[in-house]
């Protein structure tokens, strides 16, 4: 899972409560974004779920969900 801190929508309005705050102490400013395996996702779910630490309240812009969606169409067009 990639975290991109300098796209996300809420920057600023959820870092206060968001695992990469709590984990970073802040949200990294100037960084291509941070790298999350499937096991350190997991482990992050579960502490979330329980409690433990805040969720990731990473929002993606809309625009970045409309172009996927075009290049993908595109893609199943020309197969």
């Amino acid at each position: 899972m990639h975290i991109d801190c300098e796209t996300c929508e809420v920057r600023g309005l959820a870092c206060g409560d968001c695992v990469v705050t709590y984990l970073l102490g802040a949200a990294p400013d100037g960084v291509a974004g941070i790298e999350f395996d499937q096991q350190e996702q997991a482990a992050l779910e579960v502490l979330a779920a329980s409690g433990l630490v805040p969720p990731l309240r990473l929002v993606a812009p809309a625009t970045a969900t409309v172009n996927r969606s075009v290049t993908q169409r595109d893609e199943t067009a020309t197969a």
